[in-house]
């Protein structure tokens, strides 16, 4: 499937609705996750492929949206980076905060449609790479934002690292997480917290405690 096809499979399985937490910015979402999955996979013939990660507003993607518009000062003017972007929700928010620029990166092509619909539905532009960017050193950023990547251990320590790096090169690094089992809290300093609405289908709850935090 080609860029074109997957944006037209998104917007027909999506609908463009405002993200609960940042209702300044819409998104192309959808209501549940496992059947937009098995469809993504009928589609493509293919099993095994990643979850719609695209598809949804994570709960610390939610909160660092939020940190982000209310807090301009940590964007403004910056180059920023949104890694593992999913549906482009927390780059949006830097844009219209005033970002200078902002790299939207996910290793999903689905994502990476995900995001350029997104970002025309909020009149913003995001530039966006498909490249794993952990495989190599940090781009040259002034800002680097992270929604919810804590939740697999090897990607975890592999994640923490790298930021680490970025950090030395002097780097800011803010991170939303709702309590995944791998964040770093020893690394980290907390700057805000909320409570978010998600979906059940995803989430344990339908409002999860959401912190944003900053690399130490």
């Amino acid at each position: 499937m080609n860029a074109s096809g997957r944006q037209d499979f998104i917007v027909s399985n999506t609908k463009l609705l405002p993200v609960p937490l940042v209702p300044e910015v819409r998104l192309h979402l959808a209501h549940e996750a496992v059947p937009l999955w098995q469809k993504t996979e009928e589609q493509l013939g293919e099993m095994g492929l990643p979850p719609p990660f695209w598809a949804f507003a994570w709960a610390g993607g939610q909160a660092l949206a939020r940190y982000v518009l209310d807090h301009a000062d940590a964007v403004g003017a910056r180059r920023v980076l949104d890694l593992a972007s999913g549906s482009g929700l927390v780059g949006i928010a830097a844009m219209k905060a005033g970002a200078a620029s902002v790299l939207a990166a996910d290793i999903d092509q689905f994502a990476v449609e995900a995001i350029s619909l997104n970002a025309k539905a909020n009149g913003v532009v995001l530039e966006k790479t498909a490249d794993d960017l952990l495989a190599g050193a940090p781009p040259a950023v002034d800002a680097i934002l992270v929604g919810d990547l804590f939740y697999e251990k090897g990607l975890a320590e592999r994640l923490l690292a790298w930021l680490e790096q970025a950090r030395l090169q002097g780097c800011a690094v803010l991170i939303g997480d709702p309590g995944r089992s791998y964040l770093p809290r020893e690394r980290l300093v907390e700057c805000a917290s909320y409570q978010v609405p998600v979906t059940r289908d995803l989430e344990d709850a339908e409002i999860k405690r959401t912190s944003v935090w900053q690399l130490a």
